[in-house]
């Protein structure tokens, strides 16, 4: 089975500097695994890495859809399969990097096939996210599939929409597709290590960061979108940091309470990604300092035993 080396865990924790330091010392190439870096355009608040990193580290599976477009855990794998075997065709090796923990998962042992969904209800569902709102969706989605609920943020709208749409073209929760499937194909072994930071430590390090997408141009980013006719509920402008701009520039909040909402949700966000990766069998949390020799001899160590 194709091993996969990974850096993974919560956002701002430090794994892009680690996957970068690796990658440099196995002759690799990243494969993100993120769900907000895919969109072209966005790039102040996804915190993609500057173009001289990308010049020396290439990164793949970033920078590759619009905005609105509404990208899948089965789209993702099927084009970090295409780039893990380029990778590997040129003789070097793929390191996969983000916190997406789903879509890690699905690439790994493999995903569910959903149901083929109408266009009527796609579309019904689409409508009324925009007119209803994503919480008032997720609140419909917890009557018909508490499970799913339970794991989706009521201002998810893509994973919310994907959710319902299956449920009302089946009347099949969608959790319960997931759990038939068990995610047990075993497509790749994974030899991966998330940096662990305490609470407070990643607090502050968000803090800085929505700070940093401020005054780096995230506010810029939004104008130019709307300006060239993305909607406002766009699946690239849903997400976390985008959103609050979206509503500051309507006038339903002002700059500080956007860039407050914007590190409230982040923290939520690394807490649900520190979780999950804490049932991810084969991560290892390790600490942040660690230096690139002894990672790279534990990742060894965990290559002979496997």
């Amino acid at each position: 089975m194709d091993e996969l080396f990974a850096v993974v865990g919560p956002t701002a924790s430090g794994k892009t500097d680690l996957a970068i330091q690796l990658a440099m010392r196995v002759n690799g190439e990243i494969v993100s695994v993120d769900s907000a870096q895919i969109f072209i355009g966005l790039d102040v608040g996804t915190a993609k890495p500057p173009a001289s990193v990308l010049a020396c580290t290439p990164h793949h599976v970033v920078d590759i859809v619009s905005p609105d477009v509404q990208w899948s855990a089965a789209d993702y794998v099927q084009a970090a399969d295409t780039a893990i075997a380029d990778i590997r065709a040129r003789g070097k090796t793929p390191i996969l990097c983000g916190g997406t923990g789903l879509w890690m998962r699905a690439l790994v042992r493999g995903i569910f096939e959903a149901p083929p969904i109408d266009p009527e209800i796609r579309e019904a569902v689409r409508g009324e996210l925009a007119t209803r709102g994503p919480e008032a969706m997720h609140a419909e989605l917890s009557v018909c599939d508490p499970v799913a609920a339970s794991r989706i943020q009521s201002r998810d709208p893509q994973r919310i929409g994907r959710a319902l749409e299956v449920f009302r073209q089946t009347g099949i929760p969608i959790s319960t597709f997931q759990a038939q499937h068990g995610f047990q194909d075993r497509r790749y072994r994974l030899l991966g290590v998330a940096p662990r930071r305490s609470r407070a430590d990643l607090a502050v390090r968000i803090e800085k960061r929505v700070q940093e997408m401020y005054a780096g141009g995230i506010i810029e980013e939004v104008e130019r979108c709307l300006g060239a006719g993305l909607r406002r509920d766009a699946p690239g402008l849903s997400i976390i940091g985008y959103r609050d701009v979206v509503a500051m520039l309507e006038g339903r909040m002002t700059r500080e309470e956007a860039e407050r909402a914007t590190a409230t949700a982040t923290r939520r966000y690394a807490k649900r990604q520190e979780n999950w990766f804490n049932h991810e069998p084969d991560v290892e949390w390790i600490e942040p300092t660690i230096s690139i020799d002894a990672l790279f001899t534990r990742l060894q160590s965990r290559e002979r035993t496997g």
